[in-house]
């Protein structure tokens, strides 16, 4: 199920022009505060009217102001989930989950509240209340309140930005089951590179009300020429597979043919993972170090070059099946001879690697 959006909205100075396809999967809406990702989310819930624009969701037409047409928020069957959990706090966890289904109507296709409570964990918090329940705990009861109303699309306002990193941690997975098991397209609304890393199936990025790249997560988020938070924000995902386990507490990675030791994941030999490398923790040498503590050196070849505007560079590197972004001094490209084609090592100390 494809969401197509096309929006033209002006207010309080700011000028919003976006016009995506977001196939199945979750899409994120990528960008610094103020770039009009909640603008454009609101729009699509029906909770703003843009002044121009057409929204569609599996072909079923939402909004098309040229037609006049508008569907009230109630008959949109969206679920919404915002940044705090938005919980009634008179009603036990069973009774909001339950609040939620009385939305979808008789006879709706959706999830049962045994698959709800089952995918999200949340079984033995039936009987709380929500002022009984961490940050964590609250948001999976809002994700599971909103997909027993049985919607067609799900909608994530930064659900994990109140949260701490012990709280982050702890919903994640949820959030990864939600995206494989519930086949939802889902529209998350992000600034966080490495939740965006772990998560995304598609990224819109935007800037200034506009839509600077969108495709499949792991082309955008190594682009050098796409840094929408700065070049200090930049990282690249790696999709890899757990090879296994040593002895001495690390696990084996396959990164796209290149082996990566990271410290020890608790996943079982063949389980995929989503890492988030950030350019910033990335070294490169021309010839292969020898005698350093890190313990993953890549080879691979310079694709890209992209020169910034004070004294840093970009550089992409293609490590097998893999690219990577490297944070580096102009002086060290000149220095190095970094162009596209240059053979460099990539230097990753295990303890820098961002995952799961």
């Amino acid at each position: 199920m494809t969401l197509e959006v096309a929006l033209r909205h002006r207010f309080g100075g700011f000028d919003l022009d976006v016009a995506f396809e977001a196939p199945p999967g979750l899409t994120v809406l990528f960008g610094r505060s103020g770039s009009g990702k909640t603008t454009v989310i609101n729009a699509v819930a029906g909770l703003l009217r843009p002044q121009a624009g057409r929204i569609a969701v599996g072909g079923e037409v939402l909004l098309d102001t040229a037609r006049g047409l508008s569907v009230p928020v109630h008959r949109r069957r969206l679920g919404y989930v915002f940044q705090e959990g938005r919980l009634f706090p008179h009603l036990t966890v069973r009774q909001n989950l339950l609040y939620g289904r009385w939305f979808a109507g008789a006879g709706a296709p959706g999830p049962t509240l045994d698959e709800v409570t089952d995918l999200l964990g949340i079984a033995p918090l039936l009987d709380r209340r929500p002022a009984r329940l961490s940050g964590g705990e609250k948001q999976r009861v809002a994700i599971g309140r909103a997909l027993l109303a049985a919607p067609r699309l799900v909608l994530a306002d930064e659900p994990l930005a109140a949260l701490d990193a012990a709280r982050k941690a702890e919903i994640l997975p949820y959030l990864e089951r939600l995206r494989d098991e519930m086949r939802l397209p889902i529209l998350y609304v992000s600034h966080a590179p490495a939740e965006v890393a772990r998560l995304a199936t598609t990224v819109v990025v935007l800037e200034a009300g506009r839509v600077l790249r969108t495709g499949p997560a792991a082309e955008v988020l190594s682009d050098p020429g796409v840094t929408p938070l700065g070049p200090r924000a930049a990282g690249a995902m790696l999709t890899a597979r757990v090879s296994g386990h040593t002895e001495d507490g690390l696990t084996e990675l396959d990164a796209g043919g290149q082996t990566l030791l990271l410290p020890r994941l608790p996943r079982t030999p063949g389980e995929t993972v989503r890492l988030h490398v950030r350019a910033q923790d990335v070294m490169l040498a021309v010839e292969e170090p020898r005698g350093i503590s890190a313990l993953n050196v890549l080879p691979g070849t310079v694709a890209e070059v992209r020169m910034g505007d004070g004294p840093g560079a970009l550089v992409q590197v293609n490590t097998g099946e893999a690219r990577l972004l490297a944070r580096v001094t102009q002086r060290s490209v000149t220095a190095l001879g970094l162009a596209p084609g240059r053979p460099v090592f990539a230097v990753l100390k295990a303890v820098s690697v961002e995952k799961d």
